[in-house]
């Protein structure tokens, strides 16, 4: 009896997404069945596929480049998704795509913006041009905010919530998940107390509805030219709490030090490994004339630091491991006086007031189970 033509497409599609899967090797390829993927076709295929093949395979990041088959990251490791080659007419589509569903009518040549594309959710994309062609890169965002207990944030952390004012930093390489913890630490403050949450973000990657604090989220180059005129702006916008997505330069630093000293709670992120690299990169950026004044500025507002990595664990999944820095009065002094030197030796001997050093942490995860013993003697001393 012949088969009919529908049939036989639906085999051909369940078929062909069965061997991408096998051929790609991932560590959940058990949990991918047919019906999770989309059907493969030889013609051009629009972003939305490309998201749902990412999607499915719980990927956090996917790549689209002319010259290059779209490739993805997977509990941090890079893997092709698929063998076709993307022409430059392809990626320049895919790019166009993206930007006009972001509403940007006039792009430069490298382009930061957040996407919303159901039913795919929100991506934190950059676009740009190489020397194939146009590429973009979309960090696909978890389709709700996770609690801190979730992401397992330290509970010395917790107090610094409850404050008024001061400055809380979260650190970390690209791709720690700070931006993560900053939106669960957002979550929690707009759980927990009545108050105005002033966000400033680039670009704004989780969005947050008002519960009990009234939230307002601003994004740099939409609705605010630069960090620091925002900030200016966000003291005269009467705020109790100011997120700064990230601390980029002097003005920045400068506004959201004056911002804590004032009676703000400020949450910020900054580009640093260690708790004791993060004092000194603030501290750094300002000419000599100005250090003294801005260490002790620092040693009065900073309320803590948590430097955070993601690291494979056992059971296949990545997990955050932290470093954990309170301004404890022997902290601010060691700041003040401009020891830090002396940071790490606090930091493992500050356990009472919930410190801990990166390789404290890393040895809790392997006694626990959860990592490896060779991540631990691997990785570097903060």
């Amino acid at each position: 009896r012949r088969i009919a033509p529908t049939g036989l497409r639906g085999l051909r599609d369940a078929v062909t997404n069965v061997l991408i899967v096998l051929r790609q090797g991932f560590h959940n390829a058990s949990t991918v069945t047919p019906t999770d993927l989309p059907p493969v076709s030889c013609h051009p295929q629009p972003l939305q596929h490309w998201l749902a093949l990412a999607r499915a395979v719980k990927a956090s990041d996917l790549h689209v480049s002319a010259g290059q088959p779209p490739r993805i990251r997977a509990e941090g490791q890079m893997r092709v998704l698929s063998d076709h080659i993307l022409s430059p007419g392809e990626a320049a589509a895919l790019r166009r795509e993206a930007l006009r569903a972001a509403d940007i009518a006039h792009p430069g040549t490298d382009v930061d913006f957040a996407l919303n594309l159901p039913p795919h959710g929100r991506c934190r994309v950059n676009a740009f041009e190489h020397l194939q062609g146009a590429g973009l890169v979309l960090r696909l965002l978890p389709d709700h905010v996770p609690d801190l207990v979730a992401l397992e944030v330290p509970h010395a952390v917790m107090p610094w919530l409850e404050v008024s004012a001061g400055l809380v930093l979260v650190t970390g390489a690209t791709g720690s998940g700070k931006s993560t913890t900053l939106a669960a630490l957002v979550q929690h403050l707009n759980l927990t107390r009545q108050g105005h949450i002033l966000t400033l973000e680039d670009p704004i990657e989780f969005v947050h509805s008002s519960v009990q604090c009234q939230i307002h989220q601003r994004e740099i180059g939409r609705h605010t030219p630069d960090f620091a005129t925002g900030l200016r702006a966000a003291l005269r916008e009467d705020p109790d709490v100011i997120l700064v997505g990230e601390l980029r330069d002097l003005d920045s630093i400068r506004l959201a030090l004056t911002a804590a000293e004032t009676g703000h709670l400020v949450l910020a992120t900054l580009h640093t490994r260690s708790a004791a690299h993060t004092i000194s990169r603030l501290v750094d950026v300002f000419p000599p004339t100005d250090k003294p004044s801005i260490r002790n500025q620092l040693s009065l507002s900073l309320l803590g630091v948590v430097s955070q990595q993601l690291l494979p664990s056992l059971q296949g999944s990545r997990m955050a491991v932290h470093e954990v820095l309170c301004c404890t009065p022997a902290i601010r002094h060691l700041i003040r006086e401009d020891k830090l030197a002396q940071i790490d030796n606090a930091l493992q001997t500050g356990a009472a007031h919930g410190m801990q050093t990166l390789q404290q942490a890393l040895q809790r995860g392997v006694l626990a189970g959860r990592l490896a013993a060779t991540l631990a003697t691997s990785m570097p001393a903060s």
